[in-house]
């Protein structure tokens, strides 16, 4: 059975932030599965170096306002959309004033990390997932990039699990080379604590919860692995391919077909 819809979860696509191994893919590997003839939606944060007038960026009111506590404190969850040109993708972007707005990616202008990294991805997990709930759209695939989507697929295995946008959704993370040096700080289990996805899921990774640990979370809750890079750290490939799931090798020329067919692989994967 072909898998029709896919949800892409990126932390980054260009041309809203520069190019690097993880904006190209997160721009051309959705773009190569439409043309496939899939459905898809694609989403990513709303940084603070976007430039939303150039990129075209507008509030969607009817998907905007609702409010996410996180750490028991509300946060309002906005949803900004444009089009990539010259292209038919449409980006759905999750801001929020406390999280993205006039802040970069997982650093500074000093290189300095964030603090609350793992709030923000939190944040934009539950921010997507409830997005797409008001969409009233079904994925089958479940494409996420970037440690900013790490959390995705906990909460689809546990706190969504039920949800009849995503009860038959498979997952699919794809591994990148690029990490995180800090941890996400002493409260980001606390934090992750929404519905089924309780704090005691967490007890089996370390206490530290760093770059490391946010990986093997991501692994143990998918349905597939895409090796995105020659330099995927190989602790994680390891832990992956212990999991006995289906793994994609990285593929420079990776094309529509090679992700169309590991799609197929990962949906029909019981």
């Amino acid at each position: 059975m072909k898998a029709k819809k896919v949800l892409f979860i990126n932390q980054e696509i260009t041309p809203y932030v520069p190019e690097s191994e993880l904006s190209l893919l997160g721009r051309n590997v959705p773009q190569t599965i439409q043309e496939k003839g899939y459905e898809i939606r694609t989403f990513m944060p709303k940084w603070g170096t976007i430039n939303e007038r150039r990129g075209q960026l507008h509030e969607v009111i009817r998907l905007s306002r609702m409010m996410l506590i996180i750490d028991e404190t509300d946060h309002p969850l906005i949803i900004k959309v444009a089009s990539i040109p010259q292209t038919r993708i449409q980006v759905y972007f999750i801001d929020n004033d406390d999280y993205f707005n006039k802040r970069q990616m997982e650093a500074d202008e000093n290189g300095k990390e964030y603090t609350d990294n793992g709030e923000r991805a939190i944040f934009f997990a539950r921010g997507v997932l409830e997005t797409v709930k008001k969409l009233r759209w079904i994925p089958d695939i479940i494409h996420c990039q970037g440690w900013m989507s790490s959390v995705i697929p906990l909460y689809i295995k546990t706190a969504y699990h039920d949800e009849p946008s995503f009860a038959n959704s498979k997952v699919v993370t794809s591994l990148f080379s690029k990490e995180l040096r800090n941890d996400l700080g002493e409260n980001f289990k606390r934090c992750v604590e929404y519905r089924d996805a309780t704090s005691e899921i967490l007890n089996k990774y370390n206490e530290k919860f760093d770059f490391m640990e946010l990986g093997k979370l991501a692994i143990d809750y998918s349905d597939g692995i895409i090796t995105a890079g020659n330099e995927v750290n190989p602790e994680l490939l390891k832990y992956a391919s212990e999991r006995n799931m289906p793994i994609m090798p990285f593929k420079a020329d990776a094309n529509g077909d090679d992700y169309s067919n590991f799609y197929d692989i990962v949906y029909s994967n019981e």
